[in-house]
C-alpha cells in the first residue's frame, strides 16, 4: 500500500497596510525649485565657462544615473554593482592623483573621493562574497 501524506495547510497571507505618503506642499516644492534655479543663476555668473559645462554633464548624469539605479530588474543587480565597483576604481586613480595637489581643498577632496569610493569597492566584495558562499556546497 502506498501512503500518502496530508497536503500542509497554507497559511494565509497577512495584508500589510501601506503607509499613505502624504503630497508635498506644492509653495514648498516651488519654493526650492525657485531657490534652486536662482543658486544656478548665481553659479553661472561666477564660475568660468568650462566649470558651468563640466557642471551641466555632472547633474545630468546624476538624474540619468538615479533612474537606471532605481529602476533596474533585480536579475540586474550584480552586474550594476559590478560596473559601480569598476567606476570606483577610476574614481580612486583620479583622486590618487589629485591628492598630492597644492591646493588643500583640492586634497580634502580627493581624500573624500577615495574614502568613498573604497567604502563602496569594499561593500561590494563583501556582498559579492555572501552572495558567492550561497552557491557553494558544503
Amino acid at each position: 500500500p502506498i501512503k500518502v501524506s496530508a497536503q500542509p495547510q497554507q497559511k494565509a497571507a497577512i495584508p500589510v497596510a501601506k503607509k499613505e505618503e502624504k503630497p508635498v506642499n506644492p509653495r514648498i516644492k516651488y519654493g526650492v525649485m525657485a531657490l534652486v534655479g536662482i543658486l544656478f543663476l548665481w553659479l553661472a555668473s561666477v564660475t568660468p565657462s568650462a566649470f558651468l559645462s563640466h557642471f551641466t554633464v555632472f547633474v545630468l548624469s546624476c538624474v540619468v544615473g538615479y533612474y537606471v539605479v532605481w529602476n533596474v530588474s533585480h536579475a540586474l543587480h550584480t552586474p550594476l554593482m559590478a560596473v559601480t565597483n569598476a567606476i570606483s576604481g577610476i574614481i580612486i586613480v583620479g583622486a590618487l592623483l589629485q591628492i598630492a595637489h597644492n591646493h588643500f581643498f583640492v586634497s580634502i577632496l580627493a581624500f573624500i573621493a577615495i574614502l568613498i569610493a573604497s567604502i563602496n569597492i569594499f561593500g561590494g566584495f563583501k556582498v559579492t562574497q555572501r552572495m558567492l558562499a550561497m552557491f557553494r556546497k558544503g
